[in-house]
């Protein structure tokens, strides 16, 4: 151990004595740290996290000795020069394809094509593949949108059972005029906004799907959310690249929501929302091994909105940076609403110039509207373990704002390592009837972590789903 580490254990240990046993020192908000531990952490942010575990099965890939049937695109009419409505094609390719077991729809490669906002329907037959090698691409913004189609998703996936969509090719959502929408946020006066129409699509979405695998593909600029699931599960993701100007308003990597069985790995997001969001009625979900930011970072939320029941549990998110971001790991939820966020881990996880690395933000609005209610989403076994790295300094490094009436409960910190990104003078962080514990100093001290459990719950505003 450095003599730079020895001596900020020293000193915190010392810290905790003095303000333990001498309340009348008054503790400052402010705590100081040599400048070389900082820069020694900051180093290592870049280390990549270890690889999540590779699929039980392999990808399915195209050449000339597969026996399984290819249903390429171009045979079915398409053009492929970027200009032409290929979704005609498209369309009978998937008809055809979808009714043999197998089969491959294949986008070859050096080919662009564009098409409609498209519903891909269900079922087909067992190990269809959908093979993306060239370029997809949507309609060149609203003004190109047919006016009969919904302009709240592009491609659909509707009761698919058991396919793959994967290969080398790149999916462009062609999203700058849906951002420039004047419904949209700006930075202008006071960030304001105009009226107007103002949906936006969803670049791909699975809808009650099963046993789905996405891997490989490159996704950038979409409309609106890149990746959607919805009422899905057994779903792996792996390997994608997904990309989106820093200031593209709501382009969430992956969403997923109703969506269990979840599997999301060695992935690269960089947008201008949260890189993986999660929503209500999700358990069982696995993300390791995601480099993400600019962004909003990976969330669970925002729940509970217009007095609705959430229930999340089992999600874990280990292996992975976040960087140049809003936020880290973030719980998000409306005043108001009910159910349950429970047994949820963030573990091994690299902070690279974060504005809130750590935040539980249970008064999420979106408004000047919102008012105080009693009810609120419970959260309770939460644990965040070895986390460390840098922290931007308009906020402080931990967040934990929890109901007023329903407080949070259970909340483990192990091994939390956050200085600034610039600068020597570290912010204590925030606590708002928080209940846990610490089980190893944390840098900065948590303080204002209450310790054991609430005296009670109010059991009509507690649904623990």
């Amino acid at each position: 151990m450095e003599f730079s580490q020895v001596f900020i254990l020293v000193f915190s240990v010392f810290s905790v004595f003095l303000c333990c046993f001498f309340p009348s020192l008054h503790c400052s908000r402010l705590h100081y740290y040599p400048k070389q531990p900082h820069f020694g952490l900051a180093s290592q942010i870049s280390i990549p996290p270890s690889p999540a575990p590779k699929a039980a099965f392999p990808s399915p890939t195209v050449s000339s000795s597969d026996s399984a049937a290819i249903f390429n695109v171009l045979s079915f009419g398409a053009v492929g020069n970027g200009d032409t409505d290929d979704t005609q094609a498209f369309k009978m390719a998937w008809d055809a394809a979808c009714q043999v077991e197998s089969a491959i729809l294949l986008v070859p490669n050096q080919y662009s094509f564009m098409l409609q906002s498209t519903i891909f329907t269900g079922p087909c037959k067992n190990g269809l593949v959908f093979q993306i090698d060239g370029t997809l691409m949507s309609p060149d913004g609203p003004d190109s949108w047919p006016k009969n189609n919904s302009k709240r998703q592009w491609l659909v996936f509707y009761r698919i059972n058991g396919m793959s969509m994967q290969g080398g090719g790149l999916i462009d959502g062609r999203g700058e005029k849906w951002w420039n929408l004047p419904c949209k946020p700006h930075k202008g006066v006071n960030g304001t906004t105009l009226p107007g129409p103002c949906d936006s699509p969803v670049a791909i979405r699975f809808f009650m799907s099963s046993n789905l695998t996405v891997r490989g593909l490159k996704l950038k600029n979409s409309p609106q959310f890149h990746f959607r699931f919805d009422g899905c599960h057994d779903v792996l993701i792996d390997s994608l690249y997904i990309k989106a100007p820093a200031q593209s308003p709501n382009t969430d990597g992956i969403h997923i929501e109703k969506t269990n069985d979840v599997k999301i790995f060695n992935s690269i997001v960089a947008n201008g929302d949260d890189c993986v969001s999660i929503g209500a009625g999700c358990f069982n979900v696995d993300i390791r091994n995601i480099t993400c930011g600019p962004s909003h970072g990976i969330s669970i939320g925002s729940l509970g909105i217009y007095n609705s029941r959430a229930c999340v549990s089992n999600i874990t998110v280990t292996d992975s940076v976040i960087k140049h971001s809003d936020n880290g790991v973030r719980i998000k939820t409306w005043q108001g609403g009910s159910g349950s966020v429970s047994k949820v881990t963030f573990n091994n996880i690299r902070m690279d110039t974060v504005r809130n690395p750590i935040i539980i933000d249970q008064y999420y609005c979106n408004s000047k509207g919102c008012t105080n209610q009693t009810s609120a989403v419970f959260i309770s076994d939460i644990l965040y373990a070895n986390i460390k790295g840098t922290y931007d300094v308009r906020s402080p490094p931990m967040h934990l704002a929890c109901s007023d009436t329903v407080p949070c409960t259970n909340l483990t910190l192990s091994d939390v390592e956050l200085f600034p990104a610039h600068g020597q003078t570290i912010l204590e962080p925030f606590c708002w009837n928080a209940y846990g514990a610490l089980e190893t100093l944390t840098i900065p001290p948590v303080f204002c972590l209450l310790e054991g459990i609430p005296q009670s719950l109010p059991q009509n505003d507690v649904d623990r789903c």
